[in-house]
């Protein structure tokens, strides 16, 4: 499949779960994609790795750079990098609540800024953000990482109005809980993983989580020429958690 071929792509945190997955999609449709992360030892051919912290303007300047240079321009960005924190309101310290909301919010700001000059060259620009259900859907012990995604959200609206003139659309997906090793990691410092699994995989109607290429799927098609009349949008990949309401079933 190459209908991304000579499009050029940048993937923030895209070493693992839904950064690689989405990573190695849009390199499968025909793009060049660059992988930017922390630690980019694990990225292989035929993507290219560039170490960056996004929550350091002068890293991401210089990695968006780096790939540009690599690429020869930039058409796609996809704002994936991000991290968890569990608690209630009152359960975080303020240094906690800095730093999620430094690098799921202001971690977009920083890369989307610097891809900005590049992104204007492109005549298929498309920024797409990986938000999620803790968006649109109240969470339990979720409240720092909802404020984040929440901002997220409402930084991919403002992002799609403010750039739609220039030709840049700007969309986000909104995961459900999917089952990648961020989540994997959550579950097994519960006190008991598989009843946390199972209360998870029943959160969703689908009765299991999400895959990370299934999200993956849904990024590469808002950042995909197919998307063109599609921006300022919220994509739920989510197994109809975020809109459905179902009866019990009977005798359970």
């Amino acid at each position: 499949m190459s209908e991304l071929k000579g499009l050029r792509a940048v993937v923030t945190g895209g070493a693992s779960g839904i950064g690689a997955a989405t990573a190695r999609l849009l390199a499968h449709r025909g793009a060049e994609v660059c992988v930017l992360d922390v630690a980019p030892r694990s990225v292989t051919e035929p993507l290219h790795g560039c170490q960056a912290d996004v929550s350091d303007d002068a890293s991401v300047r210089a990695a968006i750079q780096a790939a540009v240079t690599a690429m020869g321009g930039l058409d796609i960005l996809v704002n994936n990098a991000g991290i968890s924190a569990v608690g209630r309101v009152e359960d975080n310290p303020d240094e906690l609540w800095h730093r999620v909301l430094d690098v799921n919010v202001l971690g977009i700001v920083r890369t989307t800024r610097a891809a900005l000059p590049h992104l204007r060259a492109s005549r298929h620009a498309a920024v797409v953000n990986v938000c999620s259900i803790a968006a649109t859907a109240g969470l339990p012990q979720r409240a720092l990482y909802s404020a984040s995604k929440g901002a997220v959200l409402s930084l991919t609206l403002a992002m799609a109005a403010d750039h739609v003139r220039e030709g840049i659309r700007v969309n986000c997906v909104n995961p459900g809980t999917a089952d990648t090793p961020w989540v994997a990691r959550l579950l097994d410092a519960a006190d008991d993983p598989e009843a946390e699994r199972a209360a998870l995989d029943a959160r969703q109607p689908l009765g299991r989580l999400v895959t990370a290429d299934e999200v993956a799927a849904a990024v590469v098609y808002l950042a995909s020429p197919a998307a063109a009349s599609v921006t300022g949008i919220a994509l739920a990949v989510d197994g109809g958690a975020q809109g459905l309401r179902l009866r019990p079933v009977a005798g359970i």
